[in-house]
């Protein structure tokens, strides 16, 4: 009986052994959200830290930069994204913004459109509805179809705000991500909309500013006017978990900077 309730003893404390060593194998969660825009630059990223730390998984949620933003400072998340920067209030509210990239807002229209360069002006005028007519600007004729993001995206903040268009934009449609711009405009002749230049594919033409291409090199030189900074947002005076601080200071590092190239937008280091 003794040797049996040995033998018993002896498994329970094993299997004890072997549930601590499993749980401390348990893999790590960083939870970032916000920015569709930053969903390549993220993604990348994401994937090449993964790849060195197995026991760590990124999450990403696009929601849009104003959800990120809101996500971050109530908790849900360890990481928010915004495709612009911090407001005063937001800082004030208790978060701090760290720039990971710089990023220009291409603007687009369908590859069937002549219209190849356009003015800082003219795109204000058009997206004001001064200009509705695509030969107003050297086009064909045919009236001008508006698209832009919905009201909290980063990128329509930035597009804005450097446009001088606040809350004077005569949408056709507002859409809830990067992606489905770019699918609307390369499915209408007479469309034009605005997108992160890192997620601009062959779908659809980018247009020059001021006679400026959007590049890595002209936003960081400055030369390309309608650029704005890619944001993580987290909690001021509240430190991130081991995992989550890991994947921030990667993100950060010299190691990321041709990661974050080769996802579209400019790094800073």
């Amino acid at each position: 009986m003794k040797k049996i309730l040995a033998i018993a003893l002896v498994a329970l404390l094993a299997a004890g052994f072997a549930f601590a060593g499993g749980s401390s194998e348990e893999t790590q969660i960083v939870s970032t959200d916000g920015s569709t825009s930053m969903e390549s630059v993220i993604g990348s990223l994401a994937e090449a830290f993964m790849n060195e730390n197995p026991e760590i998984s990124v999450t990403y949620n696009p929601t849009g930069s104003g959800s990120g933003i809101t996500a971050v400072s109530e908790g849900r998340c360890d990481i928010g994204l915004a495709s612009r920067a911090l407001k005063a209030e937001e800082i004030e509210s208790g978060l701090a913004e760290t720039i990971l990239a710089l990023d220009g807002i291409a603007i687009i229209v369908n590859n069937a459109n002549p219209v190849s360069d356009l003015t800082v002006e003219q795109i204000a005028d058009i997206y004001t509805g001064k200009i509705s007519n695509w030969a107003e600007v050297g086009g064909n004729d045919g009236p001008i179809v508006l698209i832009g993001r919905e009201a909290g995206s980063g990128t329509r903040d930035g597009f804005e705000s450097i446009t001088g268009t606040e809350d004077l934009c005569q949408y056709r449609q507002e859409l809830t991500s990067t992606g489905d711009v770019i699918t609307t405009v390369s499915t209408n002749p007479n469309a034009i909309g605005y997108a992160s230049l890192s997620a601009v594919s062959d779908n659809v033409k980018t247009v020059l500013v001021n006679g400026v291409a959007p590049s890595e090199e002209t936003v960081l030189s400055g030369d390309y006017l309608i650029q704005r900074p890619f944001v993580m947002a987290t909690r001021s005076g509240e430190a991130l978990s081991d995992a989550a601080q890991k994947f921030f200071d990667y993100a950060l590092s010299s190691e990321a900077a041709p990661i974050i190239t080769g996802a579209g937008a400019v790094p800073l280091n």
